[in-house]
């Protein structure tokens, strides 16, 4: 059984199954094994021996940011992830971050760093015929070295949905225990074909897609997401399996249905913040299992999901997660309901996801040591995610640390209003943040993104939220936007920071005023 990335790569070396299917074009594992092997040996070739080894890519969800991973596999270096949504001074400030030496790129993506300063940086157009010519004339490999289960195969960049984002140093240990997890979960082989339609620069992409591919031998169908190219894709390639982050199963269900959605090949769904509405509509219209979990770049508190998970719930932590007070360092209060389910010890039973352990599988973020210890205070993993857990065990997620809000002088969080505002039909998308109150503390404000061709009213949306029983009153929005879209980082998480600046009044927006019980226009285009 193989203990790295490297040694389960070289497994494929003679495997004549097909590796990679992108429009009309296939490539078998062999022969995508042996692209990956020369573009190492090329790149080993380039690089300076007195620095780290560390390539980034600049790629899109392609065959080349395929072979960009193998490679880096294959030949013992440190793969970079540079986000391709990312511009100008922040751009540099991510491939300065990993002390990238050598970054690959496209005829797609060369014009993003064009006019940046990028000392030290050999910056490769894989799309050049000069990159041909080197291919042609590759070396034998001579790994730059044989590696252990510890050595870092990626650097990942954090999201960056509550700040800047963080290169967290990735092991070839975890990236084989996430995709060998959901090998064997799942019983993927090599007549499967694994849909890619997250960024491979993240760890989504990677841990669930990339690495289930590999570990299982199935084909790899690179894409870039698109709703309306989803289901055509998943017909095109025969793909059995795909994984997502964020709101992706939400924008495919926003599409007109038809009669014949569930006639398609796809068998699992894998990821993670999927709704549980859209969790349960999405495998009832296009006939899979969808599995959502919890997860993280940092890998650091791993929850699994069982069958008999609560809606509403992420599932049960393994040893050592908790949820801890990050102010008095201890471990919250049960949480306990009402004969409603209203949650009536929110304040001291919310508190911050954590591994008492320690860091999991998590082995820092590169170059940032105060951020590292910032996570890793006393000995144990601060999550950053704010969550509550009921008397069984089973954990549910109440947004992020920022998430905070004082209400009427009580604290609220924004995810279980989101879980609640979901259940109306009409929404497709929702996002719940704190925005001043004009006396003291905040109130609740809510973005809305409804479905296509559907109607909500002033007078249903007051209706619906009198009708919830587990919606405490101070948690009704005060201030309600509907939205043509939200604003989302590359792997579809929504961006509040941005909500937040726009403030209780976003121009020429479609807005409604809560008093009372009852909501009101207060401007319209």
């Amino acid at each position: 059984m193989a203990d790295t990335l490297q040694q389960l790569l070289r497994t494929r070396a003679e495997d004549e199954a097909v590796a990679v299917k992108y429009g009309e074009d296939t490539w078998t594992w062999r022969q995508h094994i042996a692209d990956a092997g020369r573009q190492a040996a090329v790149l080993i070739a380039l690089a300076d021996p007195q620095r780290p080894l560390h390539v980034a890519a600049l790629l899109g969800n392609t065959p080349r940011m395929l072979t960009a991973l193998a490679a880096a596999g294959l030949g013992g270096y440190v793969l970079c992830g540079i986000n391709t949504t990312r511009r100008g001074d922040a751009l540099a400030r991510d491939i300065a971050k990993v002390d990238t030496q050598i970054l690959l790129t496209d005829a797609d993506h060369r014009y993003l760093i064009d006019g940046l300063d990028l000392p030290g940086v050999t910056v490769i157009d894989t799309t050049s015929a000069q990159w041909a010519e080197l291919l042609d004339t590759a070396p034998a490999l001579a790994p730059h070295r044989e590696c252990t289960p510890d050595d870092t195969f990626m650097m990942i960049f954090t999201s960056g949905t509550s700040g800047e984002p963080k290169a967290v140093e990735v092991p070839h240990s975890t990236v084989l225990f996430a995709g060998g997890a959901l090998v064997q979960r799942y019983q993927l082989s090599e007549q499967d074909t694994c849909y890619l339609a997250m960024p491979l620069f993240h760890s989504n992409a990677v841990y669930a897609g990339w690495s289930v591919a590999l570990g299982a031998g199935a084909a790899m169908a690179p894409a870039t997401f698109s709703a309306s190219s989803f289901l055509p894709d998943i017909r095109r390639y025969g793909a059995t399996y795909m994984n997502y982050v964020g709101k992706p199963l939400a924008f495919i269900l926003a599409t007109a249905e038809r009669p014949d959605d569930a006639d398609n090949p796809l068998r699992v769904a894998f990821g993670n913040e999927a709704a549980d509405r859209d969790i349960e509509a999405f495998g009832k219209r296009f006939g899979c299992t969808v599995w959502d979990g919890f997860g993280s770049t940092e890998t650091a508190v791993i929850i699994t999901r069982p069958e008999d998970t609560p809606a509403g719930s992420i599932g049960q932590g393994f040893p050592g997660v908790a949820i801890y007070n990050p102010d008095t360092g201890q471990e919250c209060e049960i949480a306990q309901f009402d004969a409603a389910g209203v949650l009536i010890n929110a304040e001291a039973a919310t508190g911050e996801l954590v591994n008492t352990a320690g860091s999991g599988l998590f082995r820092g973020y590169y170059n940032d040591p105060g951020a590292t210890d910032e996570r890793l205070r006393g000995g144990i993993y601060w999550s950053g995610d704010l969550a509550y857990r009921d008397a069984e065990g089973w954990i549910y997620l109440a947004g992020r640390t920022a998430d905070w809000m004082r209400v009427d002088g009580e604290n609220l969080t924004t995810a279980p209003i989101e879980r609640i505002l979901l259940r109306l039909p009409a929404i497709n998308r929702v996002a719940v943040y704190p925005v001043p109150d004009e006396h003291v503390g905040d109130q609740v404000m809510a973005a809305i993104v409804l479905q296509d061709d559907a109607e909500l009213t002033p007078e249903a949306f007051a209706e619906f939220l009198a009708a919830q029983a587990d919606l405490s009153p101070k948690a009704r929005p005060r201030h309600v936007w509907i939205a043509d879209d939200l604003p989302s980082t590359a792997t579809n998480k929504i961006l509040k920071r941005e909500l937040i600046a726009l403030g209780a009044a976003p121009r020429g927006r479609c807005l409604w005023e809560r008093s009372g019980q009852t909501y009101a226009p207060r401007s319209r285009e």
